[in-house]
């Protein structure tokens, strides 16, 4: 006989992130598969465009970070072709060059000690509303990790390859977790590589969503209580974890050349 069908809508969701807790632990994969798979898995989500954007997390070492070699597309990148870089985009291991546009990475680790991975991009879909200088609308549950958690940068300030453009960028993400950059792109951060692919394959969905609705009429807005309900649901570290693992397990089975060995997810 149900046990819990007079239980409170708070009991229920304390009782599930418990089970959470137990059923989805920490991942073994090391930093660099993470950044990898990462890499792949945007490819499939539609993030692809040539060689723009680019992919980093912390590395080891204070002011090192890992990210993609210039020249390769993301469908191209594997756990052994990452560089290791400084904050000067010097080369610590690895062969080939960083993109120039890194450079910002830099200046966004410097002013949130709380980001360990960056994801910029320029998918189709966030590119196209960036066109239309148009802040990110969050009307759907699906996309509600960024309800109120992603800014708008109506200027571009150009090509990111300079110091000014870090400044620029990471002023207006402010303590938000991504931003649409208005005739650019997309970018969103992570505590964990996992919380920031999570966030990159939501805010492409979101894009597209918010031009399908604009298209057909107008979109309603979420009831704020719920949205920062939902936010607040679909943004725990579990939950960013196993919808990783998920991404990473449907890549691998694209790419399974993307990381070497046996991979446990």
């Amino acid at each position: 006989m149900a046990k819990t069908l007079h239980d409170t809508k708070d009991t229920l969701v304390d009782r599930a992130e418990r089970q959470m807790d137990t059923h989805f632990g920490d991942s073994k994969l090391t930093t660099r598969q993470k950044v990898a798979l990462t890499c792949r898995i945007a490819y499939d989500g539609g993030h692809d465009s040539g060689l723009a954007g680019q992919i980093s997390a912390r590395g080891p070492e204070n002011g090192t970070y890992w990210t993609q070699r210039l020249g390769l597309g993301f469908d191209e990148i594997t756990e052994d072709n990452l560089l290791l870089v400084d904050e000067d985009l010097r080369v610590l291991e690895g062969e080939g060059m960083p993109n120039p546009a890194n450079r910002f990475h830099s200046w966004i680790y410097r002013a949130r000690e709380d980001v360990n991975c960056i994801i910029h991009t320029h998918p189709l879909h966030a590119a196209a509303l960036a066109m239309l200088e148009v802040p990110l609308v969050v009307s759907h549950m699906d996309t509600t990790p960024l309800y109120e958690d992603c800014a708008f940068l109506r200027d571009w300030p150009g090509v990111p390859v300079g110091n000014e453009e870090g400044e620029i960028i990471s002023a207006a993400l402010g303590e938000k977790r991504a931003i649409l950059l208005a005739h650019h792109g997309q970018l969103v951060t992570g505590a964990t590589v996992e919380e920031a692919c999570s966030l990159a394959v939501i805010i492409e969905r979101a894009a597209r969503l918010q031009l399908l609705a604009m298209a057909a009429g107008t979109i309603q807005p979420l009831d704020p209580a719920l949205a920062r309900e939902a936010h607040d649901w679909t943004s725990t570290d579990r939950r960013n974890k196993a919808s990783f693992a998920y991404y990473a397990r449907r890549a691998l089975r694209i790419h399974p050349d993307c990381v070497t060995g046996e991979v446990e997810l």
